[in-house]
């Protein structure tokens, strides 16, 4: 593309133009033919000419020319009649876009010499209120035609040339009507040079920023004053090379001028030089932008976007509101918010949600809910990310890939700026051709702050959400155990006000073989604090479980715990301790919600627990147990009162509705009984714990036999004798000797080692005999570290390990309980008798 050459500092001298009537000579130079020339070489016109009809309308003669290069001549007449692409305009009153190949086929009145065929021609007609006043015919320096933002600056320039020769029909011809044109549409152009910051600004605009020429003194900084201190980097990315793109860069940006009036202008540019890293030069034009005062609609709009950001605490939360507020008010097709991470464009939200509605690129990154792209592969998003500045991408715009399809009919893209960086982008884009007017520029630049704030806030709560959820899971059972003769199934709902942690939580705790303890609690408050006394109560009733303590004992050592912790937070809990095999059960109850049943026949009921005080009140406090008896088939639920009470929700019409969802679920399946129970409970103002447990009974029963030793010198014996006696009771003598030999060792081990009662007790399960000596020691047993032959014990604990299928110790109330497991393979079914 031909260029102006080297800027100069100040304002613009007068140039050359070719200006001239067919068999006239040239006339006197008008000043600023300079500007005209910039602004026609920024539009991609190396000669314009004007054509205007004779008398009898049988030709059209070429009135005025213009060019920033001299190589090119258009012919002085042309026929009306001729296959000339001027009169073809002319006649039809349609603008003629023709590019290299397509200029071929119009031979007559194409521009000379020869070597003209290589440009591009573009043929517009005059027209005003009817009168066709002639043709303007533009000759492009380059072979690909013209492109449309270039399109639209020619269609207004020919619109302001056919104004000046309508006003002047009648009296004769004026010089300089291509240059007083021009200067009608406010046309400032500058040539600026990166390296040294020099800028050659004409009059117009410096007019249009504010100055005067004796104020100028040539250095871009000096223009840069005047505009608004939000639009400065999107102007420093025109004068910093290290952001210069490729090709075509437009933005607008706010100046203040001397009166106070804010004023809006539209810059375009191109980098011209040897390679677009090393840009000598920086070619360009600004125009004012006609800013309407803002609508009713408008402030409207606004604020009701406003409002809704501030309620809007999410991510999610934010993109749905960019939806509603961009996509059907603008008409727009496709709306995408993402962040940028690392060098990742990471999507948030897609309207529409459809893959094959975005670009290839988007679909091959499609890993999640929403895709992946590389920023590398967006130069356009690149650009716009690193400036902070709108970028409007008009119908036809050639995209890269990345953003093929988003918006055929124009592309708006919006980083969303929030405390000197910029939070996301949004992309809008349309299906059909359509046309930024100023105000919807306005709109979406107040649009994308606001959004880029919100957006902002929300990453800070998600966040801080995130990090609250993981400490609530941490504290909570990563699963449930699975228990015979019955399944348990537990829900957590975080409150979905302020931080998505409370102190809600339950635990499943399998105490034996045959017996299981749930506990539900709730710790005062919503805060890291709550949630951690919670933590620590969840441990701590644990722990009193697994000692083998009744649940009393468990309810009332979580209290003198919670008072010793010296915390203003108390906490109410409900203890359940269920034995599987009989379905006998016991309950405790700390200030909290008493459990529900549900029986086989479908009826639900309150259980009626006497209760004691929260935990962490007093310290002596007492905690009756209450017994039930369940019948396999019943299914048994403990809540927390998030689930059934609320500010507009009392506490008996809670339960009642908790009663009755529960009498109304299936109770085949525990977990969707548990999933209808919490419903549709809304806006929470409190987290939800819910702890199911449907009783079916053990299928198969074990039997039982147990024996009191007594501290005689012959206790091991009379022990034996008990176990080989209710061995063969049972009928399962082949493995007597095994079962024996275990039976003696612990017991002598429970005689010498420790003080107090012994007891052994004989369980058959299935294929399995359970042999258990408990005693009232808590001190586990410990193996030798070292056996030799010189040793006189410690050889018991490893004949139990070697014989056994498996051994261990568990403490119990008042002391521990070693057991050990035999295999004893049986071909009759053994006698259900347990009796001696």
């Amino acid at each position: 593309m031909p260029h102006d050459g080297r800027a100069r500092t100040g304002v613009s001298a007068p140039g050359a133009w070719e200006v001239g009537t067919a068999g006239t000579g040239s006339p006197p130079t008008e000043p600023g033919a300079a500007t005209s020339d910039r602004a026609l070489t920024f539009a991609g016109a190396a000669l314009a000419g004007v054509y205007a009809p004779t008398a009898g309308d049988e030709e059209l003669q070429l009135v005025e020319t213009v060019g920033a290069t001299s190589e090119y001549r258009l012919p002085d007449r042309l026929s009306v009649s001729g296959g000339s692409a001027a009169t073809h305009a002319f006649r039809t009153d349609r603008p003629l876009w023709l590019n290299a190949a397509a200029l071929a086929s119009y031979p007559v009145g194409a521009p000379t010499p020869p070597r003209a065929r290589s440009a591009s021609l573009g043929a517009l007609p005059l027209e005003r209120e009817g009168n066709r006043l002639g043709c303007l015919v533009v000759v492009g320096a380059s072979a690909d035609g013209f492109d449309a933002g270039q399109q639209r600056f020619l269609e207004r320039y020919a619109d302001a040339v056919a104004g000046l020769l309508l006003a002047e029909s009648g009296r004769p011809a004026q010089p300089y009507l291509l240059g007083r044109a021009l200067r009608g549409l406010r046309v400032g152009t500058f040539v600026l040079v990166p390296d040294t910051g020099l800028i050659e600004a004409d009059g117009t605009l410096l007019e249009l920023v504010g100055t005067t020429p004796d104020d100028f003194d040539g250095k871009a900084d000096t223009l840069l004053a005047h505009a608004l201190p939000e639009d400065m980097p999107a102007l420093m990315s025109v004068l910093e090379p290290s952001a210069q793109a490729p090709g075509r860069r437009e933005l607008e940006f706010r100046v203040r001028c001397p009166t106070l009036e804010m004023r809006w202008l539209s810059l375009i540019c191109r980098v011209l030089g040897p390679t677009d890293e090393q840009p000598e030069q920086v070619l360009g034009v600004v125009t004012a932008t006609s800013v309407k005062s803002r609508s009713a609609d408008d402030v409207s709009r606004i604020q009701w976007l406003t409002a809704v950001l501030d309620d809007a605490a999410t991510v999610r939360d934010v993109g749905h509101v960019a939806v509603a507020a961009l996509r059907e008010p603008l008409g727009a097709d496709r709306v995408a918010l993402a962040d940028v991470r690392d060098d990742r464009l990471v999507v948030t939200l897609l309207d529409p949600p459809q893959p094959d509605a975005w670009p290839e690129l988007w679909r091959a990154q499609w890993r999640s809910e929403w895709p992946d792209a590389p920023v590398s592969a967006l130069p356009t998003l690149q650009l716009a990310l690193r400036d902070g500045r709108m970028d409007l991408w008009p119908a036809g715009t050639a995209l890269e890939p990345g953003l093929a399809g988003i918006g055929a009919g124009g592309l708006a893209v919006l980083p969303l700026p929030a405390k000197g960086r910029v939070a996301g982008v949004c992309l809008v884009g349309w299906d059909q051709p359509h046309e930024f007017i100023p105000e919807e520029r306005s709109l979406l630049t107040a649009t994308a702050a606001l959004i880029g704030q919100a957006l902002k806030r929300a990453h800070a709560y998600d966040a801080e959400q995130e990090l609250a959820t993981m400490l609530q899971r941490s504290l909570l059972p990563r699963r449930l155990p699975e228990l015979p003769g019955g399944t348990a199934v537990a829900r957590y709902l975080p409150a979905r006000r302020g931080l998505q942690v409370g102190g809600d939580w339950y635990d499943v705790i399998a105490l034996s073989e045959d017996r299981v303890a749930l506990v539900i609690g709730d710790v005062q408050g919503h805060s890291a604090g709550a949630a951690t006394i919670m933590g620590q109560m969840r441990t701590a009733v644990r722990a009193y479980a697994v000692e083998g303590h009744p649940p009393d004992v468990v309810v009332s050592h979580a209290n003198r715990l919670l008072v010793g912790m010296e915390t203003d937070l108390f906490a109410t809990c409900c203890y359940v301790e269920l034995d599987m095999e009989e379905g006998n059960t016991l309950v405790v109850r700390a200030g909290h919600l008493a459990p529900l049943l549900r029986h086989p026949d479908g009826r639900t009921e309150e259980v009626e627990v006497e209760g004691g005080p929260p935990l962490g009140v007093l310290a002596e406090a007492e905690f009756p147990m209450t017994a039930l008896a369940l019948t396999p088939g019943t299914v048994l639920a403990l809540v927390t009162d998030g689930l059934v009470e609320a500010a507009d929700l009392p506490l008996d019409v809670g339960m009642e509705r908790t009663r009755t969802a529960l009498a109304a679920a299936d109770p085949e399946d525990p977990a969707r009984m548990a999933d209808a129970l919490l419903g549709d409970i809304g806006r929470r103002e409190d987290d939800v714990a819910l702890l199911l447990l449907r009783y079916d009974g053990m299928k198969t029963r074990p039997i039982r036999a147990g024996w009191v030793v007594w501290r005689l010198p012959d206790a091991v014996m009379h022990a034996r004798r008990f176990t080989a006696r209710t061995l063969r009771r049972w009928r399962v003598e082949d493995t007597a000797d095994a079962v024996l030999l275990v039976v003696s060792e612990l017991v002598t081990n429970a005689l010498v080692h420790t003080q107090g009662s012994v007891r052994l007790d004989l369980m058959l399960r299935g294929d399995r005999v359970r042999v258990c000596v408990s005693d009232s020691s808590p001190r586990a047993p410990a193996k030798p570290v070292i056996v030799d032959w010189e040793s006189t014990g410690g050889r018991g604990l490893l004949l139990v390990e070697a014989v056994s299928d498996s051994c261990g110790s568990v403490p119990v109330a008042g002391g521990k309980q070693v057991w050990s497991e035999v295999t004893v393979p049986r071909d009759e079914p053994a006698s259900t008798d347990s009796k001696l």
